[in-house]
Parts: structure tokens; sequence; C-alpha cells
């Protein structure tokens, strides 16, 4: 089997006006989606990060991947994640996640890779799961990914989208926004973004959040770097209570130094919250330095930065000889990252907390999987036993992201250049803010 043909379609998508650490959210998110099409017409797909600058990395390796062997093209490709930047040079402390240059031939290789799995599933009629060694669960667990986030669903002009959970910059309304989110979704645990208001009010969303939904489902918070290590140890304490039973504080401070300094103090009081990192621990380098620290006890990896499903099974071994947890990151995405996310998670034993997903808050409008969005029934992505990915692309609603992409003037994700045009023109990311 060769590959005959290599496609790429950059999209766009309706996206929320979600606040963050970074800034806030444009009114469209970018994806670029890939197709490996064989000699005998069979068809594998891929969903990675957007914007101009993916393609033209995914350009770059064009005559590598058309008239090859999928079966070998990812081992012909491997110097992709097995060389170049490592350590501390790749956080995403300061970059928004898919904008990190130093991050993007693993990001290329890791759309290659699913794609190639997705095509060979096909073509030999077994899911992906079971093709990177075998399933060890039939649904995947996912948390509810609440934001702070202005008025508005997304979109532009005659293509603005329903504000389906409306405003939240509160703690009451994000209470709200939490449970419209279990009602639909079924969610059974809860990873909420911080790092926007000031950390007194986070404190108390986490505790209304704790008094509304009882003790059983676990809270996580993540400001995404924004507090000094003293603001991190201050909230670690006040939040002992709401953060235990399965809970984690994610990436409160800068670097694996001040995440090992935070976690030093928060034991010397007794508290034995986990920190979890999806900035400061972003490829194998990281590994050391984080362990010789204690400063990060849980993973939050990403098969679209790891570089593919593979390295994250990798991964997942490492993190258990050290006794590390792992989970995964998400960022905003469609039904084929989330399939890709939940094949390579059932596929990973060590997988100890429910993964993020930001699907929650793409609209049905622009799914581009043939019969509409994919099903999160009780928190969970269920795997089934269809081929590769077990989805297919819906070509009219493809052509229309497509269109999209073509008449909006994103090109990359700038969440700073977003909150000085809406909310501050004098905003810039500070870390620490505080």
């Amino acid at each position: 089997m060769r590959i005959s043909d290599f496609r790429i379609h950059s999209i766009a998508m309706a996206d929320p006006p979600l606040r963050s650490s970074y800034g806030l959210h444009q009114p469209y998110a970018l994806r670029n989606v890939i197709e490996l099409e064989s000699g005998d017409g069979v068809v594998g797909i891929a969903e990675t990060y957007g914007g101009d600058q993916p393609v033209m990395a995914l350009e770059a390796v064009r005559g590598q991947v058309v008239g090859a062997c999928p079966y070998r093209l990812t081992g012909d490709l491997s110097p992709m994640v097995e060389g170049g930047a490592s350590g501390l040079e790749r956080s995403q402390t300061y970059n928004v996640p898919g904008e990190n240059p130093l991050d993007a031939d693993a990001r290329t290789y890791s759309a290659i890779e699913t794609a190639c799995l997705d095509l060979i599933g096909k073509s030999v009629g077994k899911p992906v799961c079971d093709l990177i060694g075998g399933r060890v669960r039939d649904k995947v667990s996912f948390s509810a990914y609440p934001f702070y986030k202005h008025a508005g669903g997304g979109g532009k002009g005659d293509d603005l989208r329903e504000d389906e959970y409306g405003e939240a910059l509160s703690p009451e309304s994000l209470v709200r926004q939490v449970q419209q989110m279990r009602d639909r979704y079924g969610f059974g645990s809860i990873k909420f973004k911080g790092g926007v208001l000031e950390p007194e009010i986070e404190v108390e969303t986490l505790r209304q959040l704790r008094q509304a939904l009882g003790k059983a489902v676990p809270l996580r918070i993540d400001p995404n770097s924004a507090w000094s290590v003293n603001t991190s140890v201050k909230v670690g304490r006040e939040l002992a209570e709401e953060l235990s039973g399965g809970g984690y504080l994610e990436d409160p401070c800068v670097g694996l130094d001040g995440m090992g300094e935070v976690r030093k103090r928060l034991q010397a009081d007794g508290i034995e919250t986990p920190l979890a990192s999806n900035v400061a621990v972003t490829s194998f380098g990281d590994i050391p330095e984080a362990v010789r620290r204690d400063a990060v006890q849980i993973v939050l990896c990403d098969h679209h930065y790891w570089g593919g499903m593979r390295q994250v099974q990798q991964l997942a071994r490492v993190c258990k000889t050290f006794g590390i947890g792992l989970s995964m990151h998400s960022n905003s995405h469609l039904g084929v990252s989330l399939m890709a996310m939940a094949h390579v998670a059932s596929a990973t034993t060590h997988l100890t907390y429910a993964c993020d997903t930001h699907y929650p808050w793409q609209s049905a409008i622009d799914e581009i999987v043939e019969g509409g969005r994919v099903p999160i029934v009780g928190g969970c992505v269920e795997i089934l036993d269809e081929p590769g990915l077990g989805v297919t692309l819906d070509y009219d609603q493809l052509e229309r992201g497509k269109e999209r992409f073509r008449n909006c003037s994103y090109r990359k994700r700038d969440d700073e250049a977003e909150m000085q045009k809406h909310i501050d023109p004098n905003w810039t990311r500070k870390l620490p803010r505080w």
C-alpha cells in the first residue's frame, strides 16, 4: 500500500470568548485537517492546530509523504520527534498551544502519524486503539472544562453562534455553567480554567463548586502560571479541602523551580495536593528535572504536540516508572481530534485522571465528521469497533469550514491581541499577574 495523495484543509470554527491567563479567545479557532489517500482509494484523516504556519510545516514534508508506505512512514519521519529541541526550550509557558516554533516538528509528525494509523485501520478493518497495543478501556472519561467567559457564542456578523452558556464572570455564574455541562454531558469531574480574576474570587468559585456538587466530584484548577510562588502556596492552602479526593493544582506558577518550591512548602504544611502540568513538562527532556524537584505529580500530555499517539504511550510508561500520574490536555477542537484523543487514551494503561476536552464549547454547526457531533454520554466517549478512528469526513461541512477560514481574518491564535481589541487596549500577558 502506498500513499497516492496528501490533502491539507484549513478550516475555521466558531469559538466563544473564553478567558485564560493568555487573554481572550478569538471568535474563530483555526484547525487543519489532513487526508492521506492510498492507491486503492482508502482515506486516513487527522486534525491538528490551525493557521498558516502549521500548513507550511505540513507542506514541507509532502515529498516524503506522497508515495510512501503508511506502515513505514512514521519510522522514516521519526527524527522529527527523536531529535531537535528538548527540555525547557519546549515549554509552552509563554506560548499559546500550537504557536511554539520549537515543537512544530512534533505537531507535524503527530498529524501524519494519526492519519497513517487511521488509513491502516480502515484498510485492515481494525480500530486505531487496537493497532497501537489494544484497548484497555472501551469508554474514555473526560472532565467538564469550565471557563470564565464573556457574553457570546463565537463567530462574527451573520455567522454568530447561540450563546449556550452565557456570560460567566462570577462564582455563581461559573457554578451555573458547570451544572449545565454536567446536565448535558454527565461529566464526573471538573477542570476549571483560572488565572483570570483575582485569586480570592477564584478560590471562592472553587468553594461554591464544592458546595454545589458535593465531595464526590473531583475539582481541579489551572491558572496557566498566572500566580507567584507565594500566591500559589496561599491558594494551595486555602483550597486544600476542595482539591482533595482526586483534584489537582495545575501550573500555578512559572517553571519547574517555582512548582518545586510550591510543592515543598505545601507538603511542609501537611498538604499533599498534587501539582499537574501541561506547560512546564512538554517533552521527555523535562522529566528528569521535574522528578528531581518533585515539581510535577501529574503530566497532562497531548498527542498533538507530544509527537503522536505512541509518544503518549511511551510517556505513560515513563510516568508510571517514576510514580507520576497522567492525563490529557485539550485545545479547541472538533470530532476528529476528540476521537484521536479517545483512541490513544483507550490504549494507554497508565491513564490516572479523566482527560480534558474543549468539545462542549464547539458548535454542532461546525462539526466536520459524518453523522454530526461525537456523543459524550456519562462523561465518556465510547470506542466502538469501527475501523480507524471510527469517523469519516462530511465533505459539505468541511467545505463550510474552509469557506469560514477564507472569510475570516485570523491566521494564527493571538489571545493577547483579542484582549486588547475587546477588553482593555493596554492589556498584556504578565507572569506572574498576582
